[in-house]
């Protein structure tokens, strides 16, 4: 027996929500000379990569990707990290994860900046499903979803033989 598949987003309907959040960034940082982008492994940094190309095509100031591992299953803060996070000091970061579900992984992500005073610290999610347990929320979502808890959202993105989409299973 198979599972039942909900296509919420194709190829296209992405890429035009991410044209989107990039606008978005582009308009609460106009006057900034430049952006930190840092994506959460794995998708989150697939859509981070996405949304600094076009933030490069069509913003004045330059954007740098960074790229956080988070041990998700952990009960404590466990994060590698391919910057100095000293580095990101009196600069806007922009964090970027595929799904927001619980919280977890997005309030992970925030605490690796905790210790630095940031200019700005903003958040961007592709689908915000509405189920959080922490005090987390997010500036810029590509979908915002009601689902019930026990639903799963699949973000496909850049794999093997299958074209990008968003599922709800």
């Amino acid at each position: 027996m198979s599972e039942k598949k909900l296509l919420i987003l194709n190829q296209h309907q992405i890429e035009q929500k991410l044209d989107r959040i990039a606008y978005q960034i582009l308009e609460d940082n106009f006057d900034e000379q430049e952006i930190l982008i840092a994506g959460i492994l794995p998708r989150g940094n697939h859509i981070a990569e996405r949304i600094k190309t076009i933030l490069d095509g069509i913003a004045p100031f330059s954007s740098k990707l960074l790229t956080i591992e988070l041990e998700k299953q952990s009960s404590t803060l466990q994060a590698k990290v391919n910057f100095d996070v000293q580095e990101c000091s009196n600069k806007v970061v922009i964090l970027v994860d595929d799904v927001l579900n619980s919280g977890k992984t997005l309030a992970y992500g925030l605490a690796v900046f905790l210790d630095v005073p940031l200019k700005k610290l903003r958040t961007a999610v592709l689908i915000d499903r509405n189920h959080k347990s922490f005090p987390v929320t997010t500036d810029f979502a590509g979908v915002a979803l009601s689902t019930v808890i026990k639903e799963h959202v699949d973000v496909v993105l850049d794999e093997d033989g299958e074209e990008d989409a968003v599922y709800l299973r």
